[in-house]
């Protein structure tokens, strides 16, 4: 097992190769051992294939998100975990755009991506996962995530501190016996907050496990007119363009759609 005292983790790139390259010069300046991604390189914004060249550059290890598993084995949906016909709409939206833009070499790069990574942060087993540890595509929020359940995952997954990505939004939970529980955030949107940065997590354990949330500001203006020129929806660009989200609603929980706008 590879074994690391200060690693980035990088979560749902979402095609913002801009923001991914802006996070990926950040990243050089903070002497980490290794970069991570927890998946979903895919959806939302435009230009898939400039997402590769820079992971395969840096050599950030990557995960498979639902996305990557999709795409990668040619699937009709995004299997994003979607329950409401609006939220579905767009998703197939995006994903019939990422699908038809994205190489078949990068398909057959995503299908190869494990689902899971173990590392030995210090002396934390750290396991990394795109939404849970038993479900690739599983939402867990912070506000409706119970501890005693975190605690269940870690024990069954035997995992000291486990990482993941998905819901777009960034939270930190200490456990009982110095075990932690992270979604690092993600870097493909802004987190619906009105602000029109994105995130990354910089960890570490000298000697104690720590967490940093980084704040990415990109051209999130470029990104917008990409985002037009692409013909993606109107409501993708008012999100990067707002910091708002107005997509994916349904999903939140009522304290995390009471913060947003909408």
């Amino acid at each position: 097992m590879e074994q690391f005292n200060r690693i980035a983790v990088l979560g749902g790139i979402y095609n913002n190769y801009l923001a991914l390259a802006a996070a990926l010069d950040d990243v050089q300046r903070r002497s980490v051992e290794a970069i991570f991604c927890l998946g979903d390189l895919g959806a939302f914004g435009p230009h898939p294939d400039r997402v590769f060249p820079l992971l395969h550059e840096h050599h950030v290890r990557c995960i498979q998100g639902n996305y990557d598993n999709s795409l990668g084995n040619g699937l009709d949906d995004c299997q994003c975990g979607y329950t409401d016909p609006r939220d579905n709409h767009f998703a197939r939206i995006s994903y019939a755009y990422t699908y038809r833009h994205t190489s078949p070499a990068n398909r057959a790069w995503l299908k190869e991506l494990p689902a899971q990574r173990r590392l030995q942060l210090g002396k934390y087993r750290v396991l990394l996962c795109h939404g849970s540890p038993r479900q690739m595509n599983e939402f867990l929020w912070e506000s409706t995530t119970p501890t005693h359940f975190l605690e269940y995952l870690a024990d069954e997954h035997q995992a000291d501190v486990t990482l993941t990505t998905h819901t777009g939004i960034k939270w930190h939970r200490t456990l009982s016996r110095d075990r932690h529980f992270v979604n690092v955030g993600v870097l493909g949107r802004p987190e619906n907050d009105g602000t029109t940065n994105v995130w990354y997590a910089v960890l570490e354990a000298r000697p104690v496990f720590r967490v940093e949330f980084v704040p990415v500001v990109y051209d999130h203006q470029r990104l917008a007119a990409e985002m037009r020129a692409e013909q993606l929806p109107e409501e993708f660009v008012q999100t990067v363009l707002t910091g708002w989200w107005t997509t994916c609603l349904e999903i939140l929980p009522g304290k995390e759609r009471r913060n947003g706008k909408y």
